[in-house]
């Protein structure tokens, strides 16, 4: 697989990395054992970006990834995350905690939760509005200082914080979603980065699976499936988004691909510093992941795939 940069940091990774947050949390029944057969089988395949978070599960799926990782971790470069938290595990409401004393005890928790001496990306995962991002990157700059964090990101920000936050140290990654049907990032914030050197971690880059065309129907998620909560799998804008799909499949029937490899090769070919991370617990959707790094769309494809409507409903 092609390898790509995580920004300033050097670091080099595969094109593709792979979202471990599925695998034990928000998309319904769970199977520790497939999952680290996935992990293992996507190392294989040349992914070597795993990204997970202490939230997921919450730190359930840290757990997973360690257990994973236990006789491969010079294979990998280790992603995750600290600055969200669950609230009210009923219901899965949750807060923000961006204090300096918050994110290192959340880095020697994940630490120990992953079996590792130290996380190669770390990011925040949202910004707290209670405390200046001057104030969280500070502290995720001495944990870089202190050996226990190679490189730092971000997740959902806008320019303003990403400039105030290279004030305080190099940002080498931001995470945001992004799609063919969530192209929010586009006109301004990917090309920011691409100026000043900064890779774009582009999560749900399937569209949390509506773009692989699989679904139709609301009633095909579950009670532990937070897509049955989200306004965009709502049966309403399901009928309507479904013209997105429509077109996407069109051009897949003439690579003779699947839609979701089409939704995936866009996204790379959105630029070098593009390093999409599709989520998946299942083998065979894993290795067609993979596999879509290997496409190479024609100018063509792409206007018509930039031209696709806006989806109908919110992303959350």
């Amino acid at each position: 697989m092609e390898k790509r940069v995580l920004g300033s940091s050097g670091i080099k990774v595969g094109a593709m990395g792979l979202g471990c947050m599925g695998m034990s949390w928000a998309y319904g029944s769970v199977d520790a054992d497939q999952a680290m057969a996935v992990i293992h089988r996507a190392i294989d395949l040349g992914v070597t970006l795993l990204d997970t978070s202490d939230v997921y599960g919450p730190f359930t799926n840290e757990e997973l990834v360690g257990q994973a990782l236990r006789s491969r971790r010079d294979e990998v470069v280790v992603a995750t995350k600290c600055g969200l938290v669950v609230e009210d595990i009923a219901t899965y409401r949750l807060g923000r905690n961006g204090t300096p004393e918050h994110i290192k005890t959340s880095c020697e928790a994940s630490l120990k939760r992953l079996g590792i001496e130290t996380i190669d990306l770390y990011y925040l995962h949202r910004v707290d509005p209670d405390v200046p991002i001057e104030e969280s990157v500070g502290a995720l700059a001495e944990l870089v200082q202190e050996g226990k964090v190679r490189a730092i990101g971000l997740s959902e920000v806008d320019i303003e914080t990403l400039e105030r936050a290279q004030r305080v140290h190099p940002i080498a990654a931001l995470q945001s979603e992004l799609s063919l049907w969530t192209r929010d990032v586009l006109p301004e914030i990917l090309p920011w980065c691409a100026t000043h050197n900064v890779a774009m971690v582009p999560f749900s880059p399937l569209g949390r699976g509506f773009l692989t065309g699989r679904y139709a129907s609301s009633e095909q998620f579950g009670d532990g499936d937070f897509r049955s909560r989200n306004p965009r799998f709502q049966q309403e804008a399901l009928d309507a988004n479904r013209q997105i799909v429509e077109q996407i499949e069109g051009i897949a029937s003439r690579y003779g691909i699947t839609s979701g490899q089409i939704a995936l090769a866009w996204v790379l070919a959105l630029g070098e510093q593009v390093i999409p991370i599709p989520g998946t617990k299942r083998m065979a959707y894993l290795e067609e992941n993979v596999a879509a790094s290997m496409i190479q769309l024609t100018n063509d494809d792409m206007a018509l795939l930039n031209e696709l409507p806006v989806a109908v409903g919110s992303r959350y």
